[in-house]
């Protein structure tokens, strides 16, 4: 068996490798992508076992597909993880690729789970939607100061047709009235594209049934079921609710030691766009449930309005995690706790 410790660049890969068989160990710089792809091609005509250990990192999707057509093993690890196992002061492209051969032969290295293909290409799917939707924004926001420079205040409104016509008949300077027709037109075209990512969103949402039973609570749609599914991948990937959090970067930073506890802001560690969706879900939780209403502004008098919106988005998490790994809907989720403290309940589930 071939394995091959490898530091991954965008324009090139320095690799070391050593044969189990013969204990054989060699080094190579191999420029992308017609070299690599040369290199490990010349592995699969040999019909040799080959396993690749490589640092989490972008740009590498070709990669990840050409060893998965040659059916060579790829174990991904965690950069954090990898880094702080190096002994070594100094820090080379040789030494780097040397440190994750060494950790794949001590059988050290810090594998992650990765998502299938299916997986990631719906998730290009969601960002797409979500590049769109701030595209569009941004445009919105232009020809909302556009209109306030001409004294109109109608906010929302501006976006109905009356708005629209009286957003029109301004009279501008020529390079402030190409402007406002080319962001027009760019709003025009935008609105289509994203009603149709969200319908495709919608259909997508139903093939999965975890989605539909996530779509059962207040205040989650399509867009953040899907999104809370694909991203996280598999519930028994976490042991408790605090894992999810923790995963979703919606945990204060921590720098404790002795009778001192000093917590910080939230990390914003993990998908910055499922974070961002727990956030908007959760406000339109609160809207809906008074219980959450409740607490929500019993947060916001002591600790300020955005801490309680992550607060909840903290608490929409765990709960969609629960009803998740649980298989529940939202009414068997409500009925969780409800019989606390009575005899043969002692975990609260009638």
């Amino acid at each position: 068996m071939l394995i091959i410790g490898c530091d991954y660049h965008p324009s090139f890969q320095q690799i070391a490798f050593v044969d189990t068989d013969t204990g054989e160990l060699q080094e190579r710089r191999l420029e992308h992508r017609e070299e690599a792809e040369k290199f490990y091609r010349g592995l699969g005509v040999q019909e040799m076992k080959v396993r690749v250990g490589m640092e989490a990192s972008g740009q590498a999707r070709w990669f990840e597909r050409l060893l998965g057509e040659l059916h060579f093993e790829l174990w991904i690890g965690d950069a954090t993880e990898i880094a702080r196992k190096r002994e070594r002061k100094q820090k080379t492209d040789r030494q780097d690729a040397q440190h994750i051969l060494r950790l794949l032969l001590k059988d050290d290295f810090p594998r992650i789970w990765v998502a299938s293909w299916e997986n990631r290409d719906l998730r290009q799917l969601l960002w797409h939607r979500h590049r769109m939707v701030q595209a569009r924004t941004r445009i919105m926001n232009q020809l909302q100061a556009v209109a306030l420079n001409e004294g109109l205040r109608c906010k929302k409104r501006l976006w109905r047709e009356h708005g629209r016509e009286q957003l029109e008949s301004f009279r501008l300077a020529p390079w402030a009235s190409r402007r406002r027709q080319d962001l027009l037109e760019l709003l025009d075209r935008l609105n289509p594209t994203i009603a149709e990512l969200s319908q495709a969103i919608e259909q997508e949402a139903e093939k999965f049934p975890e989605a539909r039973w996530l779509m059962t609570h207040p205040g989650v749609g399509p867009l953040t079921a899907l999104a809370f599914v694909l991203i996280i991948g598999r519930a028994d990937r976490f042991q408790c609710g605090k894992q999810i959090a923790s995963y979703l970067g919606l945990v204060p930073l921590e720098d404790s030691s002795g009778n001192r506890r000093r917590l910080g802001h939230i990390t914003k560690q993990g998908s910055s766009i499922l974070r961002f969706l727990m956030v908007e879900a959760a406000q339109v939780t609160v809207r809906s449930l008074p219980e959450w209403r409740s607490k929500y502004f019993h947060l916001m008098m002591r600790r300020g309005r955005k801490t309680a919106k992550v607060a909840m988005a903290r608490r929409l998490a765990i709960c969609l995690y629960w009803m998740w790994r649980k298989g529940w809907d939202y009414e068997q989720m409500k009925k969780f706790g409800s019989h606390a403290g009575q005899p043969g309940n002692r975990d609260g589930v009638q």
